[in-house]
Formats: C-alpha cells, structure tokens, sequence
C-alpha cells in the first residue's frame, strides 16, 4: 500500500492523440517506452480513431514519458494531444495494452 505522502504525489495523465495513430504500431510503442519509467495505465484505440493514453506516477515522470513517446518516433503520427491531469486513482498494475 502507498504511503499517504507517496500517493498524493502520484498523478493521473490522459492524453487523447488525434491524427494517423492507429494502424501504425502506437499503442506498442507506447507500452515499450512505458517499461523505462515507474508508471501504471494504459493505452487504447477509440472507435473515433484517436488514441487514449492513462498512466499515473510522478508528474515529472508522466512528463518524461510524453515527451519519450513523441522521441520514439510518434510525433510525426500525431496532430494533436488532448492533455489532461488529474489525482491517481490507483487502479493500474503494470503498463498494458487496452482493447
């Protein structure tokens, strides 16, 4: 269990990716970068075609993860990122893939 000061520290980004994201290996390259940070969540395609990004942990480590995924190759797929924060809910084990 998270200390009361370790879990008030955690964050919660979502991030919506419009443009070509889906078809183009997004979500498995996010769960690759994802094994370089301590974070939990997940990434999923929508039925709209845009791509929804969960992951909590530090802000500063979500931070270091969104820039990594538009390092890994992504940002060109990318038109446009829908940034949201919010407390974590600490409902995540691990990084996965969602359907």
């Amino acid at each position: 269990m998270l200390s009361p000061e370790k879990s008030s520290s955690r964050r919660r980004l979502t991030v919506l990716y419009s443009g070509r994201v889906q078809g183009v290996g997004f979500r498995y390259t996010t769960k690759t970068v994802a094994t370089g940070f301590d974070l939990t969540g997940t990434v999923r395609n929508l039925p709209d075609g845009r791509v929804e990004l969960i992951a909590e942990g530090s802000r500063s480590e979500l931070e270091e993860f969104r820039t990594a995924i538009l390092d890994a190759g992504l940002a060109g797929f990318i038109r446009d990122e829908q940034v949201i924060w919010a407390d974590a809910k600490n409902e995540f084990r691990g990084f996965e893939i969602g359907r």
